[in-house]
């Protein structure tokens, strides 16, 4: 995989994380349980964004 095509996906993935995380926040105002839900995936996703920044650490660029 290409490094630009990794550093897009890492931004996708830690800005959509954590733009859920604040969604479920506000949804956990009126329904409790699928606010949990939508913020532990919003977790879940930044989380593979942070690992994706390590594999991206780990990366050997030929350039």
């Amino acid at each position: 995989m290409k490094s630009s095509t990794l550093d897009k996906l890492i931004w996708v993935f830690i800005y959509g994380g954590l733009l859920c995380v604040g969604l479920g926040v506000s949804v956990g105002h009126s329904d409790d349980a699928l606010g949990w839900k939508v913020v532990i995936c919003g977790l879940m996703t930044a989380a593979i964004g942070a690992l994706l920044v390590y594999v991206r650490s780990r990366t050997n660029d030929k350039t």
